[in-house]
């Protein structure tokens, strides 16, 4: 795992040349170009927000016990950093496949191409990032010093999800319905993530549920919450910043332990 993380610094300049020209040849030869990456995200913010506030009437959320919250706030609060993921670990498992042309080469470190994915995914969650600070001010949730904090968890969830995709992308060679699997987790993982639901209105019925905090991308959400309506900080979250490091290094661990393992045969596989 160091020697991946030395391979990541020296071919740092390299990283970021790749993640630009990535990011800007995605939407190539489409008349609306990066827009694209913009609209989808925000219909479906539209649609769960018009479902869950006007079709459920649902026009607060309980942040904290006694704490209420616009609705549309605490729902962008959530979905923003799920989008990254989902698109990060999309890309980054498939990284690879998209680049076997550079895996065949015997010069190329190939190991930084899941990194690749991960920061190009970067360039849309910056945009969505500002959208979604601009939102709370218009609600009267205006940043200071503790936004600064949102770039703390999304280097966490950046982190996290890079060393996930060093463990999906070098199986999927071997494994193709992998992608599918995945793209069917992520469908699934949404909702099981607090992020269009309270967790805590179901724990004061049903305690077991208590279980969900383990899913990392739950400490993400909640700390996105914390920092973003000015109610905590990362001390909030207790025992879960030690788990969710913990958990990171244990997947970056294997993740990158696999992928050396495995990366002497991915030029005969492709």
């Amino acid at each position: 795992m160091l020697r991946m993380l030395r391979d990541f610094w020296t071919n740092r300049k390299l990283i970021w040349k790749l993640a630009k020209n990535d990011f800007k040849t995605r939407y190539a030869g489409s008349y609306f170009g990066v827009v694209w990456a913009m609209v989808q995200p925000v219909v479906i913010v539209l649609v769960y927000w018009f479902v869950f506030q006007i079709g459920l009437n649902n026009a607060t959320a309980e942040l904290k016990q006694g704490i209420t919250v616009p609705f549309v706030l605490w729902l962008v609060s959530g979905i923003v950093p799920w989008f990254y993921f989902s698109e990060s670990l999309s890309n980054g498992t498939n990284a690879l496949l998209e680049y076997n042309y550079l895996v065949k080469k015997v010069v190329f470190n190939i190991d930084i191409l899941p990194l690749v994915k991960t920061i190009a995914a970067l360039f849309i969650h910056a945009f969505f990032v500002l959208f979604m600070l601009l939102l709370f001010a218009l609600y009267g949730y205006y940043p200071g010093l503790h936004t600064l904090w949102v770039v703390y968890f999304s280097g966490c969830l950046m982190i996290f999800v890079t060393g996930l995709c060093m463990l999906t992308s070098s199986l999927v060679i071997f494994f193709r319905d992998l992608s599918q699997i995945i793209n069917i987790f992520l469908q699934v993982g949404i909702w099981m993530t607090p992020i269009m639901w309270s967790l805590e209105d179901l724990l004061a019925k049903y305690p077991i549920l208590a279980v969900l905090k383990l899913n990392p991308l739950c400490y993400i959400v909640y700390g996105y919450r914390e920092v973003l309506f000015g109610s905590g900080s990362i001390a909030g979250l207790g025992w879960m910043n030690i788990y969710f490091w913990a958990v990171t290094i244990v997947t970056w661990i294997v993740g990158s332990g696999v992928f050396r393992r495995l990366k002497v045969h991915f030029a005969d596989v492709l």
